[in-house]
């Protein structure tokens, strides 16, 4: 009996470890897969914070982030960051899965997403004005050699920042510094690289607003992202069956929207008291929110609910400070994407040594807890090195051979149609079908007033059109010898009435 009872628990041992491997890779595919519907949030920010012009080439940028990357990171972006051979500076196996077990499936397709928003962060702050070809080049190399060399120094076993000296390790738990720098740096040298865009800044340097098209997509945009950066920071535990590991990843979450929100109402009450327009912006408390989310990712799963507010709340100056300096040096970032990432990024990696409730300065204030505040700067200082130097060499050798940017003609036309052929507006997809007949003499066009008269749904150009085609009509019937007859159109009731011209 007692061999049977002993094979019966080995049995059951081997699915019990089963049963919590898959739960493990299940958690992580579905927190992955709501990192992914970030790539949405990230498109209808940026298709809102830019001109109508622009919106099909932004847009296509955010949906080749994810399909050029998915193809590079799998060829060799994992490689580079988690080889199962390697040194401390860069991974070099499993190039296009050789060799790798299908058991690191949901570990790639988790880091690919990471990667994915790595390469989002910098097309926002290029936006406009960035030749399509340098797009496909630069997105191609962060996301499949910037990013995953970073990767690998922080969060694989043998990189050199995850193996500091004394036993300490750089402290960062969903990226602050690993993501959310490197894109934020690579977007502050290719902006500054490119050049801002035409009429934003006057001829004594003075900035001239260029405001996007429409706030509504900027604010689904906002709540998508605010959403996803749950599972981005939550989904950093990557288990879900060792003990634990639900309290982590509730603590994560948790502290993801304390800090957002702190952020989010430090950054418009400042801009309402006069840093800035003096009105309750809307754009700026977004903005505000998602550098208090980047923020706290270094160190969601390791301080307290009260260190969350205190992220969230210098998050908010931390985004109105880097927004005017980056205005102040001339580069213009039509997303603000420097300010959020690079600025939040660099405060998250700062802030973890000093809250985090068990080795923090503040708790514990003791050398280790100095070293770890020492080995996360150094960690912050290496990764802008790295992520500006090789964005330095890309967007300079781009710039020199003349593929960086759009010609000034193309520029100040839009991208859509000319690169594309695809208006992400198209004129003739507005209006109705009704007939309508238009006095010229303006008493119905005045500015954007077109509801009275019959004019719902019609586009001034479309107003206008109907106005000159209807007068050159007249003319041909003047020289016929013919006399225009009253017609009938709708009236707003429904009813028709006659309009004479």
């Amino acid at each position: 009996m007692e061999p049977n009872v002993t094979v019966d628990l080995l049995v059951l041992n081997d699915q019990l470890a089963a049963l919590r491997t898959n739960a493990d890779m299940f958690f992580l595919l579905i927190m992955a897969c709501l990192i992914f519907f970030m790539q949405a949030g990230f498109a209808f920010l940026e298709a809102g914070s830019v001109r109508s012009k622009n919106t099909t080439n932004i847009l296509l940028k955010n949906l080749l982030d994810v399909c050029l990357g998915a193809v590079v990171y799998w060829a060799f972006g994992y490689a580079f960051a988690f080889g199962s051979e390697s040194n401390s500076f860069i991974g070099y196996r499993y190039f296009f899965f050789e060799s790798m077990p299908a058991d690191n499936y949901s570990h790639w397709f988790f880091h690919f997403v990471f990667a994915a928003t790595a390469a989002t962060i910098v097309s926002g702050a290029m936006a406009e004005r960035t030749d399509f070809m340098a797009y496909l080049i630069y997105s191609c190399v962060i996301t499949g050699f910037v990013y995953p060399v970073v990767t690998h120094w922080a969060w694989d076993g043998s990189g050199w920042l995850a193996n500091g000296p004394d036993g300490i390790a750089y402290q960062d738990f969903a990226g602050s510094g690993v993501v959310h720098m490197v894109g934020g740096t690579a977007a502050l040298f290719g902006a500054a690289i490119l050049g801002p865009r035409i009429g934003r800044f006057d001829a004594n340097g003075k900035p001239k607003p260029i405001e996007g098209h429409t706030v509504p997509n900027v604010a689904l945009g906002g709540f998508i992202l605010f959403f996803g950066f749950f599972a981005f920071n939550g989904g950093s535990q990557a288990s879900i069956s060792a003990e634990g590991d639900g309290v982590i990843v509730a603590t994560a979450i948790v502290n993801t929207i304390l800090s957002g929100s702190a952020g989010a109402l430090v950054a418009m009450v400042i801009r309402r008291a006069g840093f800035g327009t003096g009105h309750w912006s809307f754009l700026t408390a977004v903005n505000g929110g998602l550098t208090g989310m980047v923020a706290i990712c270094a160190g969601c799963n390791a301080v307290a609910a009260w260190g969350a507010i205190i992220i969230g709340i210098i998050s908010g100056f931390t985004y109105l400070v880097w927004s005017w300096l980056v205005l102040k040096c001339k580069v213009d970032d039509p997303l603000d994407a420097v300010a959020v990432h690079l600025g939040g990024g660099l405060w998250g990696v700062i802030s973890v040594p000093l809250l985090s409730y068990e080795s923090g300065i503040l708790t514990k204030w003791d050398l280790d807890s100095a070293k770890l505040l020492g080995w996360n700067l150094a960690g912050a200082g290496a990764i802008f090195g790295w992520s500006g130097l090789i964005s330095l060499i890309l967007f300079g050798v781009m710039r020199c051979i003349g593929i960086l940017r759009v010609s000034e003609e193309i520029e100040i036309k839009g991208l859509d149609i000319y690169k594309h052929g695809e208006p992400a507006y198209p004129l003739s997809a507005y209006g109705h079908g009704w007939s309508v007949d238009v006095e010229k003499s303006g008493k119905h066009v005045n500015g954007n007033a077109f509801t009275n008269g019959g004019f719902d749904g019609v586009l001034p150009v479309q107003v206008f059109h109907v106005s000159n085609t209807n007068e050159q009509a007249n003319h041909a019937n003047d020289a016929n010898g013919e006399k225009k007859q009253p017609q009938s159109s709708p009236s707003a009731d429904g009813n028709t009435e006659n309009t004479q011209m």
